[in-house]
């Protein structure tokens, strides 16, 4: 009695330690091992399940004490499953049932009062369309558990019943379907390896069974045992894809734009030779001179260059006027007998509009600057005069050049003569 107390306080904190381990989930843990590390905000990793079957003494590795001929066996249990990975998970299984068979002369009966045990279960593949709802998860699993069962025999020599309680090791394989968001079903086969006392013959038992997992949490979060890598990679593709389509699309979009703005900036509506883009003046009318900015330019200014002619005549006029034009001595005043030429060049100039150079010079006799004041009033005093005769005063220029200018010798009175002069320049 002691050994089943204690065997069974074992099982109660080997349930209890699975119990507080799944409970070891911080928003943290869940963050860091679900959620940035598949590339999802979160995950639902807790899940229960339900489940029914076919218990039986006949397994895959052989039958236990006795090869047996099978009556109907029910199975039926429950499971709790803390997801770790997208391939890995731990799970409490707790089960009951009735195993009844016969060898033909002797009936065998062990009844499970109860069992509970701590598996590892390993996703060997996920057959997915997306990575949110698998379609087909084939599994391994294993793991330790502690039951306790009633043992029977009853046949025609003798008929016996004992109660055990011992470890038991679970081993099996299934394949979940993924039938909604969020459900499963789940379809195994286990085999259970009992440690029974010596006094009662070692034995296993099969369980073939079927059921449906219910994922908990919220329903928009998806299941991390049917996450898919690939999947998820696939989506992510898809989604990069339909954006770099929506990049191309636009940038297109935006070079199109740039062609029609471009070829708009580079056309030249108005046809003044000027594009549009630097075209300051736009709607020019055609045939409108412009300059490198488009506006136009304003109307050249009609200059009318007067053709002066002189003629033998005119210069003839001149010469008289030369010849006969005497000043008082050292003075610039003329003399009465030089107004009559004079009057002649004055009403040329009215009548021809003609322009008129005076240069006054004068003999190397006194002083240079004295010589140059004095062909300077000479040249003045004549063009006053002429003035004072109705010609135009700004078409009559008057200079001195003193002695600078000789145009015979200084060293005769003749030569000093022909110095004392004013020359008379038409043009």
């Amino acid at each position: 009695m002691n050994t089943r107390i204690t065997k069974s306080t074992m099982l109660v904190a080997l349930l209890g330690l699975s119990s507080q381990l799944f409970a070891q989930e911080t928003p943290t843990t869940t963050s860091t091992t679900t959620g940035t590390r598949f590339g999802e905000k979160s995950f639902r990793t807790w899940s229960v399940g339900v489940h029914g079957g076919i218990l039986s003494p006949n397994t895959i590795f052989g039958s236990g004490s006795v090869r047996a001929k099978e009556f109907k066996s029910i199975g039926y249990g429950a499971n709790v499953r803390k997801q770790i990975l997208p391939s890995l998970g731990l799970q409490a299984d707790f089960l009951r049932g009735n195993i009844k068979s016969t060898n033909g002369t002797t009936d065998f009966q062990q009844s499970v009062e109860w069992s509970g045990a701590l598996t590892a279960v390993f996703n060997v593949a996920n057959i997915n369309i997306n990575n949110e709802n698998a379609v087909l998860i084939p599994y391994l699993k294993g793991g330790a558990g502690y039951m306790s069962s009633d043992y029977s025999t009853s046949g025609a020599i003798v008929s016996e019943s004992k109660g055990r309680e011992g470890w038991f090791i679970p081993v099996g394989a299934g394949v979940k379907l993924g039938v909604a968001k969020g459900i499963n079903i789940d379809l195994g086969y286990d085999v259970n390896f009992i440690k029974s006392p010596e006094s009662l013959p070692k034995s296993r038992f099969a369980y073939a069974h079927a059921g449906l997992e219910f994922a908990l949490g919220s329903a928009d979060k998806p299941q991390l045992q049917n996450y898919s890598a690939l999947a998820n990679l696939r989506k992510q593709s898809a989604e990069e894809s339909s954006e770099l389509r929506r990049a191309l699309s636009t940038a297109e979009q935006n070079a199109q734009r740039d062609r029609e703005q471009y070829a708009k900036d580079l056309g030249d509506d108005d046809n003044d030779g000027v594009a549009n883009k630097f075209d300051k003046c736009p709607g020019t009318a055609a045939g409108t001179v412009v300059d490198g900015s488009g506006c136009p330019l304003a109307a050249p200014k009609t200059i009318i260059k007067e053709t002066t002619v002189i003629t033998e005549a005119d210069r003839k006029v001149v010469r008289d006027a030369i010849s006969n034009l005497e000043f008082d001595l050292g003075k610039s005043t003329i003399r009465s007998k030089s107004f009559a030429t004079l009057n002649r060049v004055a009403g040329l100039l009215v009548e021809k509009n003609f322009s008129l150079k005076l240069a006054g010079h004068t003999d190397n006799t006194g002083g240079r600057e004295l010589n140059l004041r004095l062909s300077k009033d000479r040249a003045e005093s004549v063009k006053a005069y002429l003035v004072s005769q109705g010609a135009n005063a700004s078409r009559i220029e008057a200079t001195g050049y003193g002695p600078d200018q000789p145009i015979a010798t200084n060293k005769t009175a003749a030569g000093r003569q022909q110095n004392r002069r004013v020359e008379f320049t038409l043009y």
